[in-house]
């Protein structure tokens, strides 16, 4: 199955990991910010890894330019990949119970939120597990196509000291053509 194209249009999800060494210790507190540079609507999901807590919102919408930061407690650790082609009521429901809300990244159930469940293939994905904030904890993270690919996503740490390298892949996967000679 071919995934979605971006309606022939650049796309680009930034993910900007403020990670656990770049964390209040006293509050003990993280944050992503997450930019859409698509020229079309994603959704966003999160799902947190065993042992850790959901996030404050687990699947919301964002619009072309538009920025949300979530925060994260230190130690947490899982995914945040996009979703495309939704379609949601003002409340955040839109599909019939177990319908396909998503052409890409849908979680199930036909609801904005993903409440614990990952997305379905094919989705980009971001997967990090942050350190507790202790001075010799580190951060790790990186941009996975295991589920597939369906938008260019780069992550960049923001680190108030050090440095960090950014992953990800800024290009557009469903525009390379390969051909057998």
């Amino acid at each position: 199955m071919e995934a979605p194209r971006n309606h022939g249009a650049p796309c680009l999800l930034l993910l900007l990991a403020l990670a656990a060494q770049w964390c209040s210790v006293s509050t003990a507190s993280c944050s992503f910010t997450i930019s859409n540079y698509c020229t079309h609507t994603i959704w966003p999901g999160t799902m947190a890894g065993a042992g850790t807590p959901q996030l404050p919102t687990t699947g919301f919408r964002l619009d072309p330019g538009q920025t949300v930061r979530i925060p994260a407690p230190a130690g947490w650790s899982g995914r945040i990949w996009a979703r495309t082609g939704c379609n949601f009521s003002t409340d955040g429901s839109g599909a019939a119970a177990g319908a396909v809300a998503c052409q890409t990244g849908d979680c199930g159930g036909g609801h904005m939120e993903c409440g614990g469940t990952g997305g379905k293939p094919p989705a980009t994905l971001f997967e990090i597990t942050l350190g507790k904030g202790g001075p010799a904890d580190q951060d790790f993270y990186d941009v996975s196509l295991v589920d597939g690919y369906n938008l260019p996503v780069v992550a960049v740490p923001r680190a108030r000291q050090g440095s960090c390298n950014a992953t990800g892949c800024a290009a557009d996967l469903n525009l390379c053509t390969w051909h057998v000679a």
